[in-house]
């Protein structure tokens, strides 16, 4: 149930879109995002000028629109001094630069008002091997993965549109216990504590979280992620 009163969160620095086209081993990669002029149309499968290069992994309902706190650029361009891709932001391939909201203070499920639109909190990112291309860095999906910097993704409730300025209402957050640092803490460093996978079990993750997080429990193994972060050879 949406509340009727709403908690500004943040704000949208720059709305962001980009198309695919020829990427590196082979693959069609749209993670070079521009910034849009003008209010964003959104559909329920993100922006409307958006695209993505591979769609096995890319898109879709739960990964409409991917945020990226701009905060972290300066976290970033500390540790990657030097680093030329990090001079403006769509670096990361977001689609919306915000500022005011990161993966500590957002959880699972939060609802959101952005413009017209209403979004959903969907998942965390989990990163992949375009962006050690891009970076000009052989481990930065890693280095992404382990900083828990990754931004996070929404599903879209209610299309509408979004632009620049525009501010980021907190509607409904049915899992404050949740943030999606501490989901993805769990996930990417590893967890086999069966009582911390319970939990996590109970949650309304997406069906590819739900998968890794059951098989931790069956078979308390842990996941071989050398394709995604690292890419084919």
């Amino acid at each position: 149930m949406e509340n009727t009163s709403m908690e500004t969160l943040g704000t949208v620095n720059t709305v962001l879109v980009g198309k695919a086209v020829p990427f590196a081993k082979g693959s069609q990669s749209a993670i070079n995002k521009k910034p849009f002029i003008g209010r964003q149309k959104v559909s329920n499968l993100g922006f409307i000028h958006d695209e993505q290069g591979d769609l096995k992994y890319h898109g879709g309902i739960e990964k409409a629109l991917h945020i990226y706190p701009s905060e972290h650029y300066v976290e970033w361009r500390n540790e990657l001094e030097g680093n030329k891709t990090l001079q403006t932001v769509g670096t990361f391939g977001e689609n919306i630069s915000s500022v005011g909201v990161t993966e500590h203070t957002m959880c699972l499920n939060d609802k959101v008002r952005i413009g017209s639109t209403l979004l959903e909190v969907s998942q965390g990112r989990m990163p992949c091997w375009k962006l050690n291309v891009r970076f000009d860095q052989h481990d930065m999906s890693l280095k992404l993965q382990n900083t828990l910097r990754t931004g996070w993704y929404f599903r879209v409730l209610e299309e509408g549109y979004i632009g620049e300025g525009d501010e980021i209402f907190l509607c409904d957050r049915p899992y404050p216990d949740w943030t999606l640092a501490r989901v993805m803490k769990a996930i990417f460093e590893g967890c086999l504590n069966k009582q911390e996978l319970q939990l996590l079990s109970t949650l309304p993750l997406v069906d590819s979280w739900k998968r890794l997080i059951q098989r931790r429990i069956e078979t308390t193994m842990l996941e071989n992620w050398s394709f995604r972060l690292y890419g084919p050879k």
